[in-house]
């Protein structure tokens, strides 16, 4: 039986009102409206069947999307979060084995060393193995200006965005045989970098750059490495970034579809990457924007 599209400019929410939070990482539980991952909506079809994936920054937002998509397309997860995401990071626990998948939540900072060592063996040991590395863990925060910035502050975003990245990847390659994937999640930021986001901007840039040289690296060994690059998608890194009220209502609006996108609109670039419906794709960047260039 045939159905009508959805209409891309208002099957989901328009628009969002006004809302802080005080400091990163932001929750899902304060936000209005509440993010959709795709709890009603992501039918799985068995394209990961068997599959086990490592998320960082899986708890909420995007990561929680990518997380619940992969259990309905058949994966074991496991996911990366903070102390402060345990209430986030339960309810996809819950979401991924109401799946009928097993999903291993594992509290690390993957900005320390050790702490991101330790997430990608306990993932390893817990899963059985890995066949997908999603790195999702981002921190940005609005800036004022350059003349502001603080080194403390640039190493948060840095040690987070790309330090953190490296040290997951390095570890979790001598786990990945032949068809496993490795996934970044950039920005439209690395295309059209705002003053506001200077650092965090910059980080994105490099992730590209990261996901090119990577997937070069590691054609030969039969992994592929990509990356999805979200727009204007309403997580939790929203209310929590510091931006005016009016940016956070405004938020999304400026895209030729007129919206913020929701975190489950991610899910279909992260999983068509994971499976071997993209055998041939390493070192792309899928753009998810609403219709900004990438």
């Amino acid at each position: 039986m045939a159905t009508t599209p959805d209409d891309p400019r208002t099957g989901r929410p328009t628009s969002v009102g006004a809302q802080q939070q005080a400091a990163q990482p932001g929750l899902t539980g304060p936000m209005d409206p509440r993010p959709d991952h795709g709890e009603q909506s992501w039918t799985g079809h068995e394209r990961l069947a068997g599959r086990r994936a490592l998320i960082t920054g899986g708890d909420s937002g995007i990561g929680r999307a990518v997380a619940l998509a992969y259990a309905r397309e058949g994966a074991d997860v496991a996911i990366v979060h903070f102390s402060e995401e345990h209430e986030d990071a339960a309810e996809t626990v819950r979401l991924v084995e109401e799946a009928g998948r097993r999903c291993t939540p594992i509290l690390a900072d993957i900005r320390d060393e050790q702490q991101a060592v330790e997430a990608v063996s306990e993932a390893a040991e817990a899963l059985g193995g890995l066949d997908v590395v999603v790195l999702n863990a981002g921190h940005q925060r609005r800036r004022e200006g350059i003349e502001t910035l603080s080194v403390d502050e640039i190493r948060r975003v840095v040690d987070t965005n790309l330090v953190g990245h490296l040290v997951v990847a390095r570890e979790a390659v001598p786990h990945l045989s032949p068809g496993s994937s490795i996934i970044t999640t950039t920005s439209i930021q690395a295309a059209e970098p705002k003053p506001a986001l200077l650092d965090y901007a910059m980080t994105k840039a490099a992730q590209v750059a990261f996901t090119e040289a990577l997937a070069d690296e590691l054609g030969d060994r039969g992994i592929r490495v990509n990356a999805v690059a979200p727009g204007p998608i309403w997580t939790p890194l929203i209310p929590a970034t510091g931006f005016e009220d009016e940016a956070v209502e405004q938020f999304g609006r400026d895209t030729p579809l007129g919206r913020p996108g929701q975190p489950a609109e991610l899910a279909g670039a992260y999983v068509y990457l994971a499976s071997d419906e993209a055998s041939y794709t390493s070192g792309a960047v899928v753009p998810v924007t609403g219709g900004k260039g990438f």
